[in-house]
């Protein structure tokens, strides 16, 4: 992709014309077998915490949206997949702040993705995909699948323009530079706590966050396509990947961190 006092939330059909049926429903959804991608475990619902963000310490890193990238794989399902298509949705426009003190442990961070300018299926992601995106996809069904992504069913973009997401804590990985991230993503002004597996590598002129996890639209309040009693949806689980590059933020921007 792509904010008050916020509640928190838990967790037509057409005939059938391959490349003309196109629905979306989820964060980043795309038309309605999910072959071939990897069995990673669908990322666990956590209750949301009571607790507020930490405070921001340290220096802080602003985001260098040119140089980061978030993609959403988007699979169909049901009987009637093979009428629909895999999605790639990404996000180009990453920005904000990471706050990193002394003890790495006690890094901060609130990312924000604007929804507006969410793409659909660009040439070189489906490309870097994998075989599961490789089929060709119509620019009518990647428009059809933007416009229902951005509706008011879904991400409703008018109302609410970005997605946000904010730390809450962080653990120790299982290797050097790994960590287990505590994070809170509001979606729709409704707040979903997450888990996120990420590896950082911190240099002193910039820190790199990179990762890869399995996410389920239902755990961001969001309620997967279903046509037809299920012959056609698009699959709860989604696949995300992130590689986010951050740089200190000039003096001047940083005064009054």
């Amino acid at each position: 992709m792509p904010c008050g006092k916020l509640k928190r939330v838990t967790p037509a059909f057409k005939t059938l014309r391959a490349g003309t049926v196109c629905a979306l429903a989820l964060l980043l959804g795309g038309c309605p077998a999910h072959p071939s991608r990897p069995g990673a475990p669908a990322q666990q619902a956590i209750p949301a915490p009571a607790q507020r963000a930490p405070a921001h310490l340290g220096r802080p890193y602003d985001v260098v949206a040119g140089e980061s990238l978030l993609t959403i794989q988007v699979y169909r399902g049901g009987p009637l997949a093979k009428a629909g298509h895999n999605h790639v949705i990404a996000s180009h426009d990453l920005a904000g702040t990471i706050y990193i003190p002394a003890d790495p442990m006690r890094t901060t961070f609130e990312i924000r993705l604007p929804v507006a300018t969410l793409s659909v299926d660009e040439g070189a992601l489906r490309a870097q995909a994998g075989q599961d995106f490789q089929a060709a996809v119509p620019d009518s069904a990647k428009e059809g699948t933007r416009a229902n992504m951005l509706s008011p069913a879904l991400l409703n973009a008018q109302l609410f323009p970005q997605i946000v997401l904010r730390s809450q804590s962080i653990e120790s990985g299982a290797a050097h530079g790994d960590l287990k991230v505590h994070l809170e993503a509001e979606v729709r002004e409704a707040l979903h706590a997450i888990l996120a597996p990420v590896h950082y590598d911190l240099q002193s002129t910039q820190v790199t966050i990179s990762g890869e996890m399995p996410l389920r639209q239902t755990d961001l309040g969001l309620t997967p396509f279903s046509a037809m009693l299920g012959a056609l949806q698009v699959e709860d689980e989604m696949r995300v990947k992130f590689r986010i590059v951050a740089r200190p933020a000039p003096p001047a921007g940083g005064a009054g961190h």
